[in-house]
């Protein structure tokens, strides 16, 4: 995101918007008579409306229906779904490791950012559903706790 700033400061644009079947970002330049003064406003969202009807939480594949007793742990924004924090390390998580709700099961890289993935919950990871390296949609279900 930062990247996006610095390229439009030196820039003629005052607003980028960009919009997939998943996602829309929008950066725009602050008027200074909104109390803001100089700088950038940025807004992303997920475009649900744009979802196809049937839309999966996972590309390609069904929803994955949570048992009774578990807790799924699901992706907070689209991207790559990382099981370490670099190539060659040990996971965040196998299964069976204990988590608390602070804990971090993996990290999703999104436009070169790393946004860590919290358990979100305490208790034993049960399964993991989501390959290392694999592309995610929010809200896919990434991993399970009892």
């Amino acid at each position: 995101m930062n990247e996006i700033v610095t390229i439009l400061k030196g820039s003629q644009y005052d607003r980028l918007d960009i919009r997939t079947d998943r996602y829309r970002l929008r950066v725009s330049r602050a008027d200074a008579g909104e109390g803001q003064g100089e700088g950038w406003s940025q807004a992303w969202s997920l475009e649900d409306e744009a979802s196809p009807a049937g839309a999966t939480a996972q590309s390609g594949q069904e929803e994955i229906p949570v048992p009774e007793g578990m807790h799924a742990i699901r992706a907070p924004l689209p991207g790559v779904f990382y099981r370490s924090p670099a190539p060659g390390t040990a996971y965040f998580v196998e299964v069976g490791s204990s988590v608390e709700a602070e804990s971090n099961v993996g990290i999703i890289e999104t436009m070169k950012l790393f946004n860590p993935v919290p358990a979100a919950c305490a208790g034993e990871i049960a399964e993991i559903l989501v390959e290392n390296g694999a592309m995610v949609d929010a809200g896919a279900i990434l991993m399970l706790v009892k």
